[in-house]
C-alpha cells in the first residue's frame, strides 16, 4: 500500500445509512476513511464492504487487545475484508502483535498495514499514573509501546502528533505514524488533550493524521477535508 502523507476522515457515525449519506457529499473525491468500533459494531462487516466498493480506502479501528491466539484468527477474519490498515493495542505485548501480524497475512504474503495504538490520544500523564498506575512517563511510555511494536514487526504506530517526530527519531523515518488528535486551530478541543494542527503535524512527520468531527460536523464537509488537505498533504 501507497504510505504517502494522507488525511483520514474518521466516520465515527452510529449506523450505515448516516455513514453513507455523507460519503455521499464526496463527489469528486474518495477520502481514506476510518470505520471505528460504533459504526463497525452498528452495521457489521457489511459497512466495510459497501465502502470499500465505493473506492475508499479504509483503516478498520478496532484496537484489538486479548490472548495472542484470539487476536491472530481474529485478524484472519479481518483480512478477508480487504481494508488497507487496521490496528491494536501495543499493551497487548509482542507475542500478541506478532501472532496478530501472521493472522493478518494472507496465503499471496500482502496484508494490510498493522499500526499499535501507544496511549489514547484522551490520555494525559496524571491518569495514566493514577488509574493505569504506570509510574513511567507518558513519553517513556509512548517510546517504549512504540519500540515494541517495531520489534514485533509492525508498520507504525497511532500517537499523538506531540509524539510523532521522537517516534520517528527512535523508530526509523519509515515507522509509520498515524496521529488522531487534529484539529484545524480554529476549532474545539472536544475530549482531546493531545492536540495539533494539521500544519503542524505535517512539520513535524506525521504520515496520516485522523480528522472526525472538525470535518464531519462542519457546516460544508467537503471544504472542511479540502481545508485539511491543503494544510497537511
Amino acid at each position: 500500500m501507497d504510505t504517502k502523507r494522507d488525511v483520514i476522515i474518521a466516520c465515527d457515525f452510529s449506523g450505515a445509512e448516516e455513514t453513507l449519506n455523507f460519503l455521499d457529499k464526496f463527489t469528486d473525491v474518495k477520502p481514506f476513511v476510518k470505520i471505528g468500533m460504533e459504526l463497525y459494531y452498528s452495521a457489521g462487516p457489511d459497512i466495510v464492504r459497501q465502502i470499500k466498493a465505493r473506492g475508499h480506502k479504509i483503516f478498520l479501528d478496532l484496537k484489538l487487545h486479548d490472548i495472542p491466539n484470539t487476536v491472530k484468527k481474529t485478524m484472519a477474519v479481518l483480512s478477508k475484508l480487504d481494508v488497507d490498515m487496521t490496528n491494536l493495542h501495543a499493551a497487548g505485548t509482542k507475542a500478541m502483535m506478532e501472532a496478530a501480524i501472521e493472522g493478518l497475512t494472507r496465503p499471496d504474503g500482502t496484508r494490510p498495514l498493522l499500526i499499535a495504538v501507544t496511549q489514547l490520544t484522551s490520555t494525559d500523564e496524571q491518569r495514566m499514573h493514577d488509574e493505569l498506575l504506570i509510574s513511567a512517563s507518558l513519553p517513556d511510555t509512548v517510546m517504549h509501546y512504540a519500540e515494541n511494536a517495531k520489534d514485533a514487526g509492525l508498520d507504525g504506530v497511532v500517537c499523538s502528533p506531540l509524539e510523532a517526530a521522537v517516534v520517528k527519531e527512535r523508530c526509523g523515518k519509515e515507522f509509520i505514524t498515524v496521529t488522531p488528535g487534529v484539529r484545524f486551530a480554529d476549532s474545539a478541543k472536544d475530549d482531546q488533550r493531545r492536540i495539533m494542527t494539521p500544519a503542524e503535524a505535517k512539520k513535524i512527520g506525521s504520515d496520516f493524521i485522523v480528522v472526525g468531527r472538525p470535518i464531519t460536523q462542519a457546516p460544508d464537509p467537503v471544504a472542511a477535508y479540502k481545508r485539511c488537505v491543503e494544510e497537511f498533504v
